[in-house]
Parts: C-alpha cells; sequence; structure tokens
C-alpha cells in the first residue's frame, strides 16, 4: 500500500465525510471545553475496525489537542503540566507493560462515576491539586487510555475544577490531552499496529480538525466564564450518562 493512500477499508467518500465531522467536534471542544473527542470516537467505531480505533483515534486526538494547545499557549497553566507530564510517562509505561484486557464496562463505570462527582458532588480539597495529586490523575488516566480511550472527559472534569477562567481549562486540558494521547503512538507500534496505512486519513483529520478549533475559540470568546462552567458540566454529565448506558448494556449483553 502506499503510503500517501487510504486503507481498504475505508472509502474515499466514507473519509471525507469523517473528516468534515472533525471539523464540528473540534470546534465542540474548543468552544465547550469537553465532548468532540469521545463524540468522534463514537462516529469512528461506526466504520472503522475495532483494531484500528483506539489507535488512529488517539493519533488524530494528538493533532487536535497539540493545534489547540498551540493557538492557546498563553492561557495553559504550565506548573498544572509540569505535573502533569511524568503522570504520562508512568501511567503509558505500566499500561504498555501489562496490555490487560479488562471488561470494558468495569472502565466505563469508574470514569462515568468520577466524571459525575466532580461535575456536581463537592469541590475537591486544594491538596489533590498539587503536584502529587495531579500526577496521580495523570498516570491513572494515561494508563486507562491506552484501552478505552475515552478518558477525556475525567481529565477536563479535574482541570475543570482547578481554575475558573473558561480559556486557562481549555489550553490546559489540551496540552494534557496532547501529552496524554503521545505514547501511544509508540506503545501501538510496538505491538504492531501499521500506522503508515492509515497516515493520510489521520492528516486530514487533523487538518480539518485545526479548523474547527479556530471556528471553537472564536466562539468560546463570546462566553463568559460562569456560562462556559455550566455548560462544561452539561456536557460533561451527557458524556458521563452514556458511559453508564453503554457499561449497562454490556453487562446485560
Amino acid at each position: 500500500m502506499e503510503l500517501f493512500s487510504l486503507p481498504d477499508s475505508l472509502s474515499p467518500a466514507l473519509a471525507i465525510g469523517l473528516m468534515l465531522t472533525s471539523v464540528l467536534t473540534s470546534m465542540i471542544t474548543a468552544s465547550l471545553g469537553a465532548g468532540g473527542g469521545l463524540l468522534l470516537l463514537v462516529l469512528m467505531a461506526l466504520w472503522i475496525p475495532p483494531a484500528a480505533i483506539i489507535p488512529v483515534h488517539g493519533m488524530i486526538q494528538l493533532g487536535s489537542n497539540a493545534g489547540r494547545a498551540t493557538l492557546t499557549w498563553r492561557h495553559t497553566d504550565w506548573r498544572a503540566i509540569a505535573a502533569f507530564a511524568p503522570g504520562v510517562v508512568v501511567g503509558a509505561g505500566i499500561g504498555a507493560w501489562l496490555l490487560l484486557d479488562l471488561p470494558e464496562h468495569l472502565w466505563q463505570l469508574t470514569i462515568a462515576g468520577f466524571v459525575l462527582y466532580l461535575c456536581w458532588g463537592p469541590a475537591l480539597p486544594k491538596g489533590v491539586f498539587g503536584h502529587g495529586g495531579i500526577f496521580v490523575a495523570s498516570a491513572s488516566t494515561s494508563f486507562i487510555s491506552l484501552f478505552v480511550g475515552a478518558t477525556g472527559p475525567l481529565v477536563a472534569a479535574f482541570i475543570k475544577q482547578m481554575h475558573e477562567d473558561r480559556f486557562k481549562t481549555v489550553a490546559t486540558f489540551a496540552t494534557a490531552m496532547s501529552l496524554q494521547h503521545a505514547p501511544k503512538a509508540l506503545v501501538f507500534g510496538l505491538a504492531g499496529f501499521v500506522f503508515h496505512e492509515w497516515l493520510l486519513f489521520i492528516l486530514g483529520m487533523i487538518a480539518f480538525g485545526f479548523a474547527g478549533t479556530w471556528i471553537g475559540l472564536h466562539v468560546l470568546r463570546n462566553l463568559q466564564n460562569r456560562h462556559f462552567r455550566l455548560i462544561f458540566n452539561i456536557v460533561l454529565t451527557l458524556l458521563a450518562l452514556r458511559l453508564l448506558w453503554q457499561a449497562g448494556q454490556s453487562m446485560l449483553g
């Protein structure tokens, strides 16, 4: 297969359709703070082979978050990122070593429960947001991300409790998720996934996603912080409820 061609399982029409949805999902994340990555994962799961979903989605999200992080870097909480980065290395390293095959509904229930608590439960103690707390959050979500690819809402809900400013929340989340998705290329590459077959599609999705990010950040500028936080909580709650529904379907099935 040529380097710049589509995989056999993906038609040109379908690839273009998914690239257009990448504009929408990136716009959602940039303007509302979260939600686009999980929505894109759901859409990709309808047409992309199961073995390719998490590694391909991870590379697309790496590019999308890196673009958003670049556009908003002045607002990033670099103290938090300094604590988050080592956790990514530890979590991804343990995940690559174990390569567990635990029931997906277990992760879904855990993520959904924590997201709902972080959105509507009592505020976490301030000590949790020190270097140690951020490191633990990073390591645990980076570990889970290798298996389910749906930790974005949990990381977003955690970061949301750290900041009142909407731009700081979006920027810090984008940088954190860029770091979290980065190890997937190495881990899945070593596991035998052939990334070059998907390179054209991944690059197209990232390019279209960057356009959506640019639009979404313009929308974000017109939101007030209190409106952003309410919308952010609602979006995260809907994502958590969807995870609960998926977990229920898996257990009943």
